[in-house]
């Protein structure tokens, strides 16, 4: 019913059932995953009114199995990827897997999924950080980029007053840059491949 993916491993696509509803991946050498895929295998469907929310579980320093909440599938939404890296720094949350242990292997994470009514779903808070932005990368680059070149710019500002005469040089009003900076941003957000047209 379910697999899950770390970019460069062989898709798992058999979990081990440790419930009648829930179901869990082993994450060896997790501390080396970035983020994980989990997603439904299209072959059976959740009953109606269901779905999966799904749980990373790390051991912390003493060995004791920490549950974060990451997010959720559904029928309308059979995918998700979620960025475990840096999750181990944060808090435990409550789960529905109840003791389990993890294997004894400190270096083993394992990726939780739990058939729930799809209400109770809606009233979960997954772990924030877990979320993988929306924005692609070079939307991100694009933005980063802007904003250090704003900086740069805006760090050689002087006013009028402090000009000394140079004729060889040419000043830019710093009130230009930020209407450019400004309008970019603008089209930037309207429609991120602007600059193909």
């Amino acid at each position: 019913m379910f697999g899950c993916l770390v970019a460069g491993r062989l898709v798992q696509a058999a979990p081990q059932q440790v419930a009648e509803d829930k179901f869990v991946f082993d994450l060896p050498d997790y501390e080396n995953i970035n983020h994980v895929v989990v997603f439904m295998l299209g072959t059976i469907p959740f009953p109606e009114g269901m779905g999966g929310s799904v749980y990373f579980c790390y051991p912390d320093q003493s060995g004791m199995a920490v549950w974060q909440l990451l997010g959720f599938v559904t029928n309308e939404k059979p995918s998700a990827i979620f960025k475990i890296s840096g999750l181990k720094s944060g808090k435990g949350s409550q789960h529905p897997f109840g003791a389990m242990n993890l294997p004894q292997t400190p270096t083993v994470a394992q990726i939780g999924i739990s058939v729930e009514l799809l209400e109770n779903l809606a009233q979960q808070t997954p772990v924030a950080s877990a979320a993988v932005s929306s924005v692609d990368s070079f939307t991100e680059f694009t933005q980063k980029m802007l904003d250090n070149f704003y900086n740069f710019a805006s760090s050689f500002a002087v006013t009028q007053a402090q000009m000394t005469p140079n004729p060889s040089e040419a000043f830019i009003p710093a009130n230009v840059v930020l209407k450019w900076y400004e309008n970019f941003q603008r089209r930037l957000t309207q429609n991120p491949l602007f600059w193909k047209t």
